[in-house]
């Protein structure tokens, strides 16, 4: 019998992991983050995603904060080769080496992790078609799945492979969904020239799986379901593990 992609890509990410914790070991993540790394060209992290790892919403810099190290790893060796492409972060990638990308992944994992309110009482039932509705049941009469299939219960994030969409702004969630989508090419109009078709600029996800999802939501769905997981926010509680047990 024949392993899944999903069973490749788990173990792929488990093995990357371990040759991560050696890689760390020959450089200071934490300096990285505050300094930069050996080539000037590595400028801090902190810059753009915040002392504290949180990120900088309205720069639309994500939160890495208590990512996985082998997701953060991944993101940082495909803006190096392309397959994610960013004017600022594909430079910088390029200019860390192997064992400083590990050590900086290595040091945002072990901050905490994103805590997510709890709401009080019961679960309101979501309007069908709001973003709640996008993130909790999906549109399956498109082939959508709902959001927490994959990124887990109040998109906690599920494991090294599907990263928490609580605690991302909503601007970094709705310029990753746009990332993934395709720019259709567009005739010419009696006043402009025709445009040729943009591809994605985010061609990093397993089996094509967010570039599909993304093609097929409008530009008010991105909005609303982008939304919904920024007002889940942060809770100010002490954080509860529980909530990560699927990791």
């Amino acid at each position: 019998m024949f392993a899944s992609p999903a069973r490749h890509l788990h173990l792929y990410l488990s093995a990357s992991l371990l040759m991560l914790a050696v890689q760390a070991r020959a450089a200071d993540g934490e300096a990285i983050i505050q300094k930069g790394g050996a080539n000037p060209a590595a400028m801090p992290c902190m810059s753009c995603h915040g002392a504290d790892g949180k990120g900088m919403a309205a720069g639309g810099f994500p939160r890495l904060a208590g990512l996985p190290a082998a997701y953060i790893a991944k993101q940082l060796a495909d803006f190096k080769a392309g397959r994610r492409e960013n004017p600022l972060m594909q430079p910088i990638a390029q200019a860390l080496d192997d064992a400083e990308t590990a050590a900086v992944a290595m040091a945002y994992a072990a901050l905490p992790k994103v805590q997510v309110k709890v709401m009080a009482g019961a679960p309101e039932r979501p309007k069908e078609g709001s973003g709640a509705w996008l993130a909790l049941r999906g549109a399956w009469d498109r082939n959508i799945p709902e959001c927490t299939l994959c990124h887990g219960p109040a998109g906690v994030g599920v494991g090294d492979a599907f990263p928490p969409l609580a605690g991302q702004s909503a601007e970094y969630i709705e310029a990753q969904l746009r990332a993934w989508r395709a720019s259709p090419a567009r005739p010419a109009g009696r006043k402009g020239k025709a445009l040729a078709a943009v591809p994605p600029t985010r061609r990093n996800d397993p089996n094509g799986l967010m570039q599909h999802i993304a093609a097929d939501l409008s530009e008010a769905e991105i909005k609303a379901v982008a939304a919904y997981f920024a007002g889940l926010g942060e809770s100010t509680e002490p954080f509860d593990a529980s909530q990560h047990r699927l990791r």
